[in-house]
Parts: structure tokens; sequence; C-alpha cells
């Protein structure tokens, strides 16, 4: 009796290191998404396209201005979110996307550009809501360390796991990260599978489709951090050229050419007011003259 005992005490306990093994394994990634307050329809129907698109995806209510971004860490683990994604506005033209692990961090800050939502665009594409994404990477993810980094935190962030509540059971569209021009191209395709004529023919590749749904963006990055939202600067773009600054420089471009047609005009007529002109030696008395020798 107590061998027998030993015996199902001994499985009870290897059963319950299985189960807890199984529980460190299990993907536990959950994001918060929110913005600051000043942002204008587009970048508003961006976050609503993600959030639809990523079911493990949690809403916020908009973040104030004056609000530090550490304030952001204790909204994450009120909403039991390890992973941030956050819309800053600036002079409610600018978009600029954090996107941090919570609570150690490390934060990424992107500068968004040519931003189109799926309403936009109007594409033919359609997925299943709540479907899960493939997540395809460029080849260029690997070549850098910043890079991969940034491939690490972007697949905790985007890569919808099993274990979501409001997931189904599909996989019928692909989230494309490419690198070109030292920026991170983002679309979304859904994958279609034609009918095979005979019903027992194998799907082949020739068979499958991309079409893309949207949204689409490009992600410029700026800086990583050490931590979350704040902390010591592990990368910082050298190429990086800030909006202020670009249109700064648009400004006195355009100032430049005005000084410059200012300047020509004062050239000319300068030039007209002190240039001395010949006398022309056809003049009125001549003509009179012939027309007295005619008569």
């Amino acid at each position: 009796m107590t061998t027998i005992y030993k015996l199902a005490k001994a499985q009870k306990d290897e059963d319950s290191d299985d189960h807890e093994e199984k529980e460190t394994l299990k993907n536990r990634q959950r994001v918060l998404a929110l913005s600051s307050r000043g942002v204008n329809y587009r970048q508003r129907h961006l976050l609503n396209d993600l959030r639809a698109l990523l079911p493990h995806f949690k809403k916020d209510s908009k973040l104030d201005q004056k609000c530090k971004l550490g304030i952001i860490n204790e909204l994450a683990e009120l909403n039991n979110c390890n992973n941030c994604i956050f819309f800053e506005v600036r002079k409610r033209q600018d978009l600029y996307m954090w996107t941090s692990k919570i609570p150690n961090g490390p934060s990424i800050k992107f500068h968004v550009l040519n931003i189109h939502t799926m309403d936009e665009l109007k594409m033919t594409g359609n997925c299943l809501k709540g479907s899960r994404p493939i997540l395809s990477f460029d080849k260029t993810f690997d070549s850098e360390p910043h890079w991969t980094l940034i491939k690490e935190v972007f697949i905790h962030i985007f890569g919808v796991p099993k274990s979501a509540r409001r997931i189904k059971p599909f996989v019928d569209h692909v989230i494309s990260f490419t690198i070109a021009d030292n920026r991170i191209w983002f679309r979304n395709f859904q994958i279609i599978e034609k009918d095979p004529m005979e019903p027992n023919k194998k799907p082949d590749d020739k068979d499958l489709s991309l079409v893309e749904i949207g949204p689409r963006f490009v992600l410029n990055v700026i800086r990583i951090f050490e931590g979350s939202f704040s902390g010591a600067t592990i990368y910082a773009n050298p190429e990086f050229v800030s909006p202020n600054q670009v249109r700064r420089n648009f400004r006195m471009a355009k100032a430049a050419r005005h000084q410059a047609r200012v300047v020509a005009k004062e050239e000319k007529r300068r030039k007209v007011a002190n240039s001395d002109l010949p006398d022309d030696p056809l003049t009125l008395s001549d003509f009179s003259d012939i027309s007295n020798f005619s008569d």
C-alpha cells in the first residue's frame, strides 16, 4: 500500500512539473495600444486598424501630453500587458511610434511616414477578424545588431500568441516588414487559396496568391533606449533628420529663391539706369527732310 502511494505521489509530482513547464513555455504576449491627444483622423484610423488586425491588443484612453511617458508602464501593468505601442503626436502633424517591452525595456522610437489606412486604400483583399498573421521579415534584419533587436521586439508585439482570448483558429494574412532606404516598410497581405478542381489534388504553391489589405506605413528608426521609455541610448540613427529641420530647410530654400529674384530685379534696374544709349541716326528731322524733298 505504501509503495502504491509513493508511486501515485511521484506521478502527481511529475504531472505538476510538466504542467508548470508548459505554463512557463506558454506565450503570453499582450500589447497595450494608446495614443496621445492631438491625433488627426488618419493617425487615429491607423491605430484602430492595428487593433482590428491583432486580437491581443488592448486599447486605453488617450494620454495627456503633459504627462511623462513613464506613466505608460503603470498603465500597462494595470492592464496586465507586457508590451506597448504608443502613438505620440507633435504639432498635430508629426507622428512618432514608441514600441516598448514592459517594464524593463528596451524601447524603440520611430518616425511614422506615408500613412495609408484600410478605408483610404480601398483594397480588394479581406481577412477574418481575429485571425493570426504570418510575420515575414527581410533578410536585412539579420545583418546588424540593432535590426535584430527591432525584429525581436516586432515578433513579441505583432506575433499573435495561440493563447490569445479573441483569436480565430485561422492563418489567412501575412504582415511583411521590409528594409529599404534605411527604413522599415509595413505591408499587410491576404492569403488567397484557389479551390482545386480535383477533390484529391494536393495544394500547390501556384494555388496561393497574396492580395494587399492595408494598412501601410513606413517607420524611420530614431533611437533605441535601454529601458522602457527611458534609459541610456543603445542606438541612434545618424541619418535621421527631424521634421522641424526638414520644414526649416524648405523655408530657407524658398526664402533663398525669393532673395535671388529680388537681387536679380535690382541688378537689372541698376543696369538699365546706368546704361547710356547712343543717339539714333534716324530721327524725326531726317524723315521731315525726306518728305520735303518728295514734294
